[in-house]
């Protein structure tokens, strides 16, 4: 009961974030459309349940951010912290019903990761924006995990960073829930799919996320491939 009243909540909820994108983003400034992605993602996580604590302080403007990934719903738990980040996502994720129109609504940069072209047109795409001051953000694991272990950390989007000469800043997500340091309910790895792993998480009881906001790391006389290195073993330990 608590899954299926969680979920009808949701459904509106994500229908009128879809209406935001549709009719009222191109009407609105930067840092309104950041305050929108901020209360839509903070109220998407109150209604499946989720309490969110958050340590650290941001950088002001023109960094990359990095995270280690585990579940679908990590994006949310960004935005609701960092509203104005603009993910780099796989390209199938635009197709996904809803969610897809939501996260291109949110400036996301979508990648075809098969494609070495299209993953330097990104690269390229994403250090312009860097250089105007934005926030890029993206999970160099390049897929979900199971939580406490890292992935391999995939180098070449920091190339954006030290092209553009702009600070990376280290993000560290962590689900946990009552007796789990870190959740299962969360998790969305190996052959779950979308529709599992939302009712997972509404049906879990006390399920919360930790982030935290690490210093920024400075770019200078590394290149991406030992920046990559440096930036896996920051997050984690702190894990």
């Amino acid at each position: 009961m608590r899954a299926v009243w969680r979920l009808a909540r949701l459904v509106p909820h994500v229908l009128h974030g879809l209406w935001l994108v549709k009719r009222r983003f191109e009407l609105l400034s930067a840092v309104e459309r950041h305050q929108l992605i901020q209360w839509w993602s903070a109220k998407t996580l109150r209604i499946l349940g989720v309490t969110l604590k958050v340590e650290g302080q941001a950088l002001p403007t023109g960094h990359l951010l990095v995270a280690n990934h585990v579940s679908w719903l990590d994006i949310a738990a960004v935005h609701a912290v960092l509203p104005q980040a603009r993910f780099v996502s796989k390209a199938d994720v635009r197709h996904w019903p809803m969610v897809g129109a939501l996260v291109e609504g949110a400036g996301t940069l979508f990648i075809e990761r098969e494609s070495k072209r299209d993953a330097l047109r990104v690269v390229h795409q994403a250090a312009a924006a860097l250089q105007a001051g934005d926030c890029v953000a993206f999970f160099p694991e390049g897929t979900t995990g199971p939580g406490p272990e890292l992935l391999p950390f995939h180098a070449n989007l920091l190339q954006a960073a030290v092209s553009a000469q702009a600070p990376v800043l280290p993000l560290v997500l962590r689900w946990h829930e009552p007796g789990e340091r870190f959740s299962a309910s969360a998790r969305f790895i190996g052959d779950t799919t979308l529709v599992q792993s939302l009712w997972a998480i509404a049906s879990a009881r006390g399920l919360g996320i930790d982030v935290q906001i690490l210093p920024g790391v400075d770019v200078a006389g590394r290149d991406r491939r030992a920046l990559a290195e440096a930036l896996r073993g920051v997050i984690s330990a702190r894990l």
